[in-house]
């Protein structure tokens, strides 16, 4: 059966064989993993269908329950909970790798059977300052606003903090043409393969955009007459840069003022450029201003909105741009639209069949909604699909003790996530494969995943979950994907992500299509700035800003800078690939990567147990002693329980992303 693959935003197409096992290849119709490709994570996939962990009853406290017996229990206790304290003692957390039709289900259920403001979701932790930029900037969120095989058509691209070598290999081969320039504190697997590598201090990305658009203007590199004809705010950009000359750059970034030389004279002389910017630059609490600080940089070189050149996002989850356009987001209703606009409440209202004054407005982003739970004037129940914050969350300790103090935790998963492990009800669930539905992936191309084989019995899908809920509470909801679709076009109809004229029919036939697709007969939009760029106006906008250091600087407490990151074998949380034995077997544990010259100071060798210790917790991991890092900065994977122990929550104005990528820890040798 042709569907697409579980994991990042890539969406690689493959087929599933049933079978005993169940076993995967890769598609050559899909465009994303150019001709046939996938990666270690793709190619095992299929190993956790039959895996042993696999959820395949209720649990009620911990023990075996029926079906009636745990949703009669949630039902109940959620109505209990709404008469005594009102709706909004009630909350729900998402995922981006939730499809189109569980994100779109989920927002309705919290508002219109929970009536509830208090919904958010995980990838408020992925791209969110990229998505807030991209408004500012263009007037429109799409991760990438041309298709990725434009790529290789670039003669440069500019890679800020992303590690696609590792996080998503098969978009490599889209890389394997432009003169590849790399923004990262690391020597990742992407950085060995770009023809020059920029290494600035972390927390100063922000520095290094504004360092490198002074270089484009002071030496002749903009394209004036773009700026002119399709933009606005450029002399007010021009004025804020005069602060920031290359030598200070050097000083904030540690970038050498030639290789900044290099990378804006690359970019400038470049008949088709690309600037890219990944969760290396965007999650931090200036995340926003650094990526609009790169868009300002692409706009002044006059890339956003030609062929073969531009601006984008490299989005993280598998349906990270899909899982934010429909409604689990906490200010958004579906296609897009904010949930404060009375003409948006309105429509969506009329599909839903309400009253819009009843629709709930804007509530608390995801890590501020995490840290509520539990207390006086929060949440005292929350209902959590696709998403595991013990480990994903920043200053996860303290969100544990939340979620703890939780009067109902209702988890809807596969396996045992840690998070499930605190849950007062368990509800198992169908993965990917057994299920249809759709996602967006990072080029907004809609794509089908169709269901591949059948799932255990005792388990529903997260939409058949959501009809049971809302029938106990009064409301009737549609639990088949193509029908909950239809919905969803209707209520995206006329948005800014349109999807009207999408079906699950078309899709079959057409191997995925691009919004907005406003008709049955429109072609969809690959490309969506050739002309105009959706703003009052029809121009981009430069907004100045300007560089601030990391909310946590070191000290001499806490004397090194910790920065994170994914691996190749694993994903996001680690929930799933943790369990696959060939991916566990390619990296089997936590570790700690260590410059020599500070591990030469800390008395610490490769293969010593360190702890690392920041002012929010401790984790420990495996030494590795390696110049992939610089001597100031260690490293830590965040798929296991740990490493965001450390991480500093303090949030992005605009965005409300945390500060995942940088904070001050200490480190030491466990004897």
């Amino acid at each position: 059966m042709k569907t697409h693959c579980p994991y990042c935003a890539l969406q690689c197409g493959m087929t599933v064989t049933p079978g005993s096992p169940a076993t995967v290849a890769p598609r050559r119709d899909v465009p994303a993993n150019a001709g046939g490709a996938l990666c270690q994570k793709g190619w095992t996939a299929a190993d956790l269908l039959a895996h042993p962990d696999r959820l395949t009853a209720p649990l009620l406290h911990g023990e075996p329950a029926s079906w009636t017996a745990a949703l009669d229990h949630v039902a109940g206790r959620l109505r209990a909970l709404r008469a005594e304290h009102g709706p909004d003692s009630v909350a729900v957390f998402g995922g981006g790798g939730l499809t189109n039709e569980k994100a779109y289900t989920l927002g309705k259920f919290a508002r219109v059977a929970l009536g509830t403001s208090q919904i958010d979701y995980n990838g408020r932790f992925c791209m969110s300052s990229a998505a807030a930029a991209a408004k500012r900037a263009f007037g429109l969120d799409r991760g990438l606003p041309f298709p990725v095989t434009d790529l290789a058509e670039a003669d440069v691209v500019l890679l800020a903090g992303a590690n696609v070598a590792e996080t998503m290999p098969p978009l490599v081969r889209h890389l394997t043409g432009p003169r590849l320039i790399v923004i990262d504190p690391r020597r990742s697997a992407t950085a060995k393969l770009a023809w020059l590598h920029l290494r600035p201090l972390p927390g100063t990305d922000l520095a290094l955009a504004l360092g490198l658009l002074h270089l484009v203007l002071a030496e002749g590199l903009a394209d004036e007459a773009y700026l002119a004809a399709r933009t606005t705010g450029f002399e007010a950009v021009r004025t804020s840069l005069a602060a920031w000359w290359p030598e200070r750059v050097e000083r904030v970034t540690g970038v050498p003022v030639a290789r900044m030389r290099q990378a804006a004279h690359a970019l400038g002389r470049a008949d088709r450029a690309v600037v890219l910017t990944g969760r290396g630059a965007e999650q931090h609490a200036k995340g926003t201003d650094t990526v609009t600080a790169f868009i300002n940089l692409a706009l002044a070189l006059g890339l956003p909105g030609r062929p073969g050149s531009g601006y984008g996002c490299l989005t993280g989850q598998g349906n990270g741009q899909g899982g934010r356009e429909h409604g689990q987001k906490a200010d958004q209703l579906p296609g897009y639209r904010r949930i404060d606009d009375p003409a948006a409440r309105a429509h969506v209202a009329g599909v839903w069949g309400v009253d819009p004054a009843s629709l709930p407005g804007p509530g608390r982003s995801a890590y501020e909604l995490l840290e509520a739970l539990g207390t006086p004037d929060g949440p005292r129940a929350l209902l959590l699909f696709g998403s595991n914050p013990v480990v994903s969350a920043p200053a996860s300790l303290r969100i544990t003790e939340r979620l703890k103090a939780l009067d109902l935790l209702v988890v809807a998963d596969f396996v045992p996530s840690e998070t499930a492990a605190l849950a007062h009800v368990v509800l198992p669930t169908t993965q990917w494969a057994e299920e249809s539905g759709t996602m967006t992936n990072l080029e907004g191309r809609v794509l089908l995943r169709r269901r591949a084989v059948d799932p255990p019995a005792g388990v529903r899908s997260d939409l058949e979950v959501l009809r049971e809920l809302a029938g106990r509470l009064g409301h009737d909801f549609a639990a088949e994907p193509a029908e909950v679709f239809d919905e969803l076009r209707r209520a995206s109809a006329g948005g800014p992500a349109d999807y009207a004229g999408i079906s699950h029919e078309r899709l079959a036939a057409e191997t995925g299509l691009f919004w907005p697709c406003p008709a049955p007969e429109h072609p969809g939009t690959p490309r969506v700035f050739l002309d105009r760029f959706p703003t009052p106006d029809g121009r981009a906008r430069l907004v100045p800003v300007e560089h601030r250091p990391p909310a946590e600087e070191t000290c001499a407490d806490y004397p090194v800078y910790l920065t994170t990151g994914r691996l190749l074998a694993h994903y996001q949380s680690g929930a799933q690939t943790r369990r696959i034995a060939a991916l566990i077997e390619a990296a089997p544990e936590p570790f700690v990567e260590i410059h020599p010259d500070l591990a030469a100071q800390l008395e610490i060798g490769a293969g010593d147990l360190v702890e690392v210790t920041s002012r929010r917790g401790a984790a420990r991991g495996v030494a590795r002693v390696t110049d992939a890092v610089r001597p100031d900065t260690v490293f830590m994977p965040f798929h296991w329980e740990g490493a965001n122990r450390l991480t500093n929550p303090v949030l992005d104005p605009l965005s409300r992303m945390p500060e995942f990528k940088v904070c001050a820890v200490r480190l030491e040798r466990v004897a």
